[in-house]
């Protein structure tokens, strides 16, 4: 039989003869020495407690408890017996809280990007998120049934914007074109460059566009070139001239997209690329202005070239449709063309008819009309016409 000594809180001892601990004779050994055995032997048999997670497998190294001091002062000559061995993991919260962080992402929502080459989208990423106190739960249920693994607890987030809602945003409001010569090259320039400008334009809500403040001066020095302009009356040369058939366009397009025109005048004579008070003339002191009544933004897309000038606003419909009345109220006919003498036979200036017009807004709802409303009453002069005829000698 062995013998112990106990001399404050160390035992001093040594085994019984012929007793195995799992397995290993530790019999003669002091108890420190059988313990230390025992223990090494456990501790290279116990493996790492493992976390499954999407990624792979985490492992932690941890601790033990058992009861090799008390067994082994009571063994008996030639006994077999098992220790009793109980995982102890001492960092085990900060541990799990660690692991939850790593393997935890946030949502990313779905982005848009809007120049004048248009729309791209950024789809949206679903974030996750680990169940912190299940895994703690589980993890401390694994270790009391001896069990040395578990799984990651994690559910996904969703990202608050998605593109579908971003592609919904960003539909297709209207579009309006008018067409022009591509064969004057300054007139087509003009008409190019004011577009450009206005493409890629965003109207927040509430905000008001102006096609002075965007467009810019009609000036050489702005990049435009000389082209016939109304002035006084009559179509002659000027700086920019093609300009006013970009507003027009532009302001067609708005009404028939449901934005509000707050600001726009008549050319003084009629023009042949837009019905009658649909016209929207441009100066230095005439600007075209229209706010945004949407509670989002609108985008808005212009295009210039093989004679024609398209806009195109985008945005959230709002479930009407729009639509432009054009009402002659009275054609006067130009007088007698005005007969000058010169070197040769030629129109110098064409007549016009005057006209007085007006324009209407109208408003539909599932096909039924809910408003017509007056835009415009305007007046174009009558222009007589001048042609000059060879003197005879």
């Amino acid at each position: 039989m062995g013998s112990a000594l106990f001399l404050g809180g160390w035992t001093f001892g040594r085994v019984n003869r012929g007793v195995v601990v799992d397995g290993m004779d530790v019999g003669g050994l002091s108890y420190a020495e059988a313990a230390a055995a025992v223990r090494g032997k456990i501790s290279a048999s116990l493996p790492p407690f493992t976390v499954h997670t999407e990624e792979g497998d985490e492992f932690f190294e941890t601790a033990f408890e058992d009861d090799l001091d008390d067994i082994l002062r009571r063994a008996k000559r030639g006994e077999e017996l098992h220790a009793s061995v109980k995982r102890v993991w001492v960092t085990m919260e900060e541990d799990l809280f660690s692991l939850c962080q790593r393997k935890s992402f946030s949502a990313e929502n779905a982005a848009l990007s809007f120049s004048a080459r248009g729309f791209s989208y950024r789809t949206e990423r679903a974030g996750r998120a680990c169940n912190y106190q299940k895994l703690l739960a589980d993890t401390l249920s694994a270790l009391e049934r001896g069990e040395d693994e578990v799984t990651l607890s994690t559910f996904p987030v969703a990202a608050d914007v998605k593109e579908r809602d971003l592609r919904a945003r960003t539909q297709a409001l209207a579009s309006y074109t008018t067409y022009f010569d591509a064969g004057n090259s300054a007139r087509s320039h003009n008409i190019a460059l004011a577009c450009s400008r206005i493409s890629g334009s965003v109207l927040l809500p509430g905000e008001e566009f102006s096609f002075n403040d965007i467009v810019g001066k009609r000036t050489r020095e702005n990049g435009f070139e000389e082209a016939n302009i109304i002035s006084g009356g009559e179509f002659v040369p000027g700086v920019g001239g093609g300009v006013c058939q970009v507003s027009t366009t532009l302001m067609n397009a708005a009404l028939l997209a449901g934005l509000k025109v707050t600001e726009s005048r008549p050319h003084s004579l009629t023009v042949g690329y837009v019905p009658y008070s649909r016209d929207a003339m441009v100066s230095e002191y005439s600007d075209l202005k229209f706010k945004n009544p949407y509670d989002l933004p609108v985008y808005l897309l212009g295009l210039a070239g093989g004679g024609r000038v398209k806009f195109t606003f985008y945005g959230l419909p709002d479930g009407k449709t729009y639509d432009i009345e054009s009402k002659v109220l009275l054609i006067a006919d130009p007088p007698e063309e005005k007969i000058v003498e010169g070197e040769e036979d030629k129109l110098l200036r064409a007549p016009k008819q005057g006209v007085a017009s007006e324009s209407y807004l109208l408003v539909y709802e599932n096909g039924v009309l809910l408003s017509r409303t007056l835009l415009r009453r305007d007046t174009y002069a009558v222009v007589q016409g001048i042609r000059q005829v060879k003197i005879k000698n």
